[in-house]
């Protein structure tokens, strides 16, 4: 699961920003403004039927700061991504 759901800098970092992308996501930003230090992104990819599918996570981040539930404090009522 991508740490960044808990991060206090999800609505403003320019890795999440990326990470939204990669999965086709709206943007919690269109203008991210932080920039994480050192973060570490893990890439599953698998193939389902003939479609190759790719999970992207962020499981470490030097700036990470947490706070519990800021994703879904942003987008009360959505099901929090994993």
């Amino acid at each position: 699961m991508c740490i960044c759901v808990n991060c206090h800098y999800v609505d403003r970092c320019t890795t999440y920003h990326a990470v939204e992308g990669q999965h086709q996501q709206p943007h919690l930003t269109e203008f991210p403004s932080f920039e994480a230090v050192e973060p570490t992104i893990n890439v599953n990819i698998r193939q389902q039927g003939g479609d190759i599918e790719m999970e992207w996570d962020v499981v470490g981040c030097e700036s990470f700061q947490e706070e519990l539930g800021k994703w879904a404090k942003l987008r009360p009522g959505e099901l929090v991504p994993t």
